[in-house]
């Protein structure tokens, strides 16, 4: 089940509500509490885990930007549901070894996960799929692709990966402007000559 709950993780990656830019791996904590509502849809990211002096730690978020409350589909709920439904049975089977955190993403024994962990296990699972060149940061990138791609404004994109400016985001994904030019310069054709 390891792998399923750092696939989970990575899955919601791809929706920039898991991993900041620079690699910190980001929990929100209470899910119970509000942080992820089910019936709003939506994920409020407030807290961050690093590692610190040699522990690892529950921080804020490194920018006021980062802190932010994002949509989250309903097919991603349907993994969180799942996923909380799996979280429950490990918190039973492990007992009193269960260190309450309310983290969504917790260890075994319900702390903070280790970044380093994910990572060896995000390898583990590219390799076994045949995606070897698949950085995890890429997921980052296919997100900002198929969000522009799919017709989100360059505003919500840089919402959505919590970039402090709109520059940036548009610098960063500047490859994906012709398309989406080219695709709304056909729409606006299909309307002056019918």
């Amino acid at each position: 089940m390891k792998e399923n709950r750092v696939f989970t993780h990575r899955v919601l990656d791809c929706r920039r509500l898991t991993f900041d830019h620079y690699g910190v791996l980001c929990h929100w904590v209470e899910a119970a509490e509000g942080f992820l509502a089910f019936d709003a849809g939506t994920l409020t990211v407030r807290q961050t885990v690093q590692r610190a002096e040699g522990s690892l730690q529950i921080v804020a978020p490194k920018t006021e930007r980062s802190r932010r409350t994002l949509p989250v589909p309903a097919q991603t709920l349907a993994l969180f549901r799942a996923h909380r439904r799996q979280q429950a049975a490990d918190r039973l089977a492990v007992g009193e070894r269960w260190q309450d955190h309310g983290l969504v993403f917790p260890s075994k024994v319900g702390t903070p996960m280790d970044p380093d962990h994910i990572d060896r296990t995000w390898h583990k699972i590219r390799a076994a799929a045949g995606l070897d060149w698949l950085r995890l940061h890429d997921l980052r990138h296919a997100c900002a692709t198929f969000l522009l791609v799919s017709g989100a404004s360059p505003r919500t994109v840089m919402k959505v990966l919590g970039h402090s400016q709109i520059g940036l985001t548009m610098n960063t994904y500047a490859h994906v402007l012709p398309e989406i030019e080219r695709a709304a310069v056909d729409e606006a054709a299909k309307y002056l000559f019918g």
